[in-house]
């Protein structure tokens, strides 16, 4: 079996009295596609903030509760969650961060302009390098509520009525990346990634409930990492859950081949449909045709599965079929790309 496509559930759903649905996890291509040049690259945190945006940084700051250097320490640790998840693909021969540069960007929710291109071939030559990998945005955003309600107090002479306090913070991390390559003067990808935190805190009192406010600092920390390590994900292939029909009622070997399915003989099952592939019916045939096509996707023989889906479509006129080419065509063309890294 491809070890790029594997079966999770076979058989549990019944589509229709004709067809049953199975479950396949298939890879998909990486969101972004490195050229396979770049083997070196540089990390850099724009996320300084010019002189003109410090007032309304500050004011920010105020208002929405933030830490002395929430911001910078929230970015520094994004980069290193990127830094670390690089430095750990055998795809890169140098990861390198580049802080002996200072960058300044405005402090706005939207990304930057881009660096400029003999700013970025600048970099890459000093710090030999083949792209840039750049944290182009960091921003926190919080807010707090605030509420109370009456409520029983349990105590040693028994209940008595109180007031108990509630205070809800959430605080949005929001991160933003792009991939510099200097050698085509292109931007790779351009990415925004955003994570909230939520904290809620009950007490007695106002401060008791603000307690929970402890500890803020640590979990944007973590969720800053995380991003990292996250937009990393980005270059690496993923897996997504697919459905497929299959044909079940047509003949008795239709009906076996069902319950050799539905227990994981596949292969028995594929040998039951192949004798049905030359019925003097041409219904039976095109179902037959087309299950073979199913039975070569889950055993990674997607030229064959292609071939079989067409000869349903083409000899038979089984209509499920052109979806299912179409759908095999697509999936041939993400696996070349799969095989090329």
């Amino acid at each position: 079996m491809n070890k790029y496509l594997m079966i999770l559930i076979a058989g549990m759903a019944l589509v229709s009295c004709k067809t049953n649905q199975l479950y396949l996890n298939v890879v998909e291509p990486a969101p972004v596609q490195l050229p396979s040049a770049i083997t070196s690259v540089g990390i850099i945190n724009r996320y300084l903030h010019t002189d003109e945006t410090k007032v309304i940084d500050a004011i920010d700051k105020t208002l929405s509760l933030e830490g002395k250097n929430l911001d910078k320490d929230g970015a520094a640790e994004s980069v290193k969650g990127l830094t670390d998840e690089l430095a750990g693909n055998v795809r890169f021969s140098s990861v390198v961060v580049i802080d002996d540069i200072k960058f300044k960007t405005p402090g706005t929710l939207n990304f930057p302009s881009p660096l400029n291109w003999e700013i970025v071939e600048m970099i890459c030559s000093e710090k030999n390098t083949d792209a840039l990998f750049a944290l182009e945005k960091y921003d926190t955003d919080t807010r707090v509520n605030y509420s109370s309600q009456k409520v029983d107090i349990q105590t040693p002479l028994g209940k008595i009525p109180g007031l108990e306090h509630q205070v809800n913070m959430e605080t949005l991390v929001k991160t933003g990346w792009r991939i510099y390559y200097p050698f085509t003067r292109s931007i790779l990808d351009e990415y925004s990634y955003d994570e909230s935190i939520v904290f809620t805190g009950r007490g007695v009192n106002p401060l008791v409930a603000a307690s929970a406010l402890i500890g803020r600092k640590e979990a944007v920390n973590q969720v800053s990492n995380k991003s990292g390590h996250g937009y990393a994900m980005r270059l690496l292939p993923y897996q997504i859950r697919v459905t497929r029909d299959y044909y079940v009622k047509g003949t008795n070997n239709f009906k076996i081949a069902k319950r050799k399915a539905q227990v994981g003989k596949w292969d028995e099952a594929g040998q039951l449909w192949e004798e049905e592939t030359n019925n003097s019916s041409g219904k039976i045939a095109g179902r037959a045709c087309y299950n073979m096509a199913i039975i070569n996707e889950i055993n990674g023989d997607l030229d064959t599965a292609l071939g079989w889906a067409q000869k349903a479509y083409e000899d038979y006129n089984n209509k499920p079929a052109l979806d299912y080419v179409r759908i095999l065509e697509r999936r041939r063309y993400k696996d070349d790309i799969l095989k090329a890294r």
